[in-house]
């Protein structure tokens, strides 16, 4: 859902992401226990690519992949055949991922934006047709968060995370949408949240902008169609990535307290799978909603959150 260099507001304590979506993990004590709780929740299965390289010849475009799950997005394009051009602030890692795709045989292109300057997103467009000769698929991933009582966001806060999450979709869409179409058609994927269906106090910012996404794509779906262009949304629930153990006070923790921090979390909230997701099983959803099979599912906001929101 999320660029690693993402925002989070915690000032000075462990926040709670929330029950629809999110980690409250205080100081994690009885880790005996917690090991315990860990071991009940049945283990993901492998994610399998099955090498049908059903994205050969077409061109992707991910916005916030230079980690998480839009970096778990871009590999998993690339191992299925396509050409993968992505964005993100941070160019030490963007590098990082542009090689790592490319030591595997696999095509990439990693080119610095923000998106919440138009100008940044149409030259990222821009420097993807010109590499790769087009654009076939747009997933805009990127987004951030900050967690606090809605009256303690500041003006300039509201924006940043607007901005980011709405408004860079917005950009991206637009800049896109040309470009599909001189494809004759392609397919454009919205990063929402599960947040959009059951959200909780703290999120009340993070939660309009994920709503917004998903009435967003119902409209734009009915705009595009006619074109070609399938417009869809994914709500992933709460998934094992840095932005989200940062949110939870414990990027500074060994991997082992977090592990078991997480995994009694997951327990308690999520009430179908009792753990989190692995990005790469939400981007394997991501690919599988790209899919060239998916001819007839547009103006959709499916999600994928291990049983978190039911009921």
């Amino acid at each position: 859902m999320m660029d690693k260099n993402d925002q989070v507001s915690n000032p000075g304590r462990r926040l709670a992401i929330g029950a629809a979506g999110g980690l409250a993990i205080g100081a994690v004590a009885g880790l005996a226990s917690g090991v315990a709780l860990a071991g009940s929740a049945r283990p993901p299965a492998p994610v399998r690519i099955d090498g049908a390289k059903r994205f050969a010849g077409k061109v992707v475009l991910v916005t916030g992949a230079t980690s998480g799950i839009g970096r778990a997005a871009a590999e998993m394009f690339a191992r299925e055949g396509a050409k993968v051009a992505f964005c993100g602030r941070r160019e030490a890692l963007g590098a990082e991922v542009e090689q790592g795709i490319k030591a595997a045989g696999g095509e990439a292109l990693y080119i610095r934006a923000d998106v919440r300057k138009e100008e940044d997103v149409s030259a990222f467009l821009a420097e993807t047709v010109k590499a790769f000769g087009g654009l076939d698929i747009l997933i805009a991933n990127a987004g951030i968060t900050m967690e606090k009582p809605l009256a303690d966001f500041t003006s300039s806060e509201w924006d940043d995370v607007v901005n980011t999450n709405l408004r860079g979709v917005f950009f991206a869409i637009r800049q896109a949408a040309p470009k599909l179409i001189e494809r004759g058609g392609g397919t454009i994927l919205v990063t929402s949240s599960s947040v959009a269906n059951a959200t909780a106090a703290g999120r009340a910012v993070y939660t309009a902008t994920k709503a917004g996404l998903v009435g967003l794509v119902r409209a734009a779906a009915l705009d595009y169609a006619d074109k070609g262009i399938r417009v869809n949304a994914i709500l992933p629930g709460t998934t094992d990535t840095a932005l989200v153990r940062r949110v939870g006070g414990m990027e500074g923790v060994p991997d082992a307290v977090w592990e078991v921090g997480a995994a009694q979390w997951a327990k308690s909230n999520v009430r179908g799978l009792k753990r989190m997701a692995k990005p790469e099983e939400i981007a394997a959803f991501i690919v599988a909603m790209a899919s060239p099979d998916l001819t007839y599912l547009t103006g959709a906001a499916l999600a994928s959150d291990g049983g978190l929101g039911v009921g």
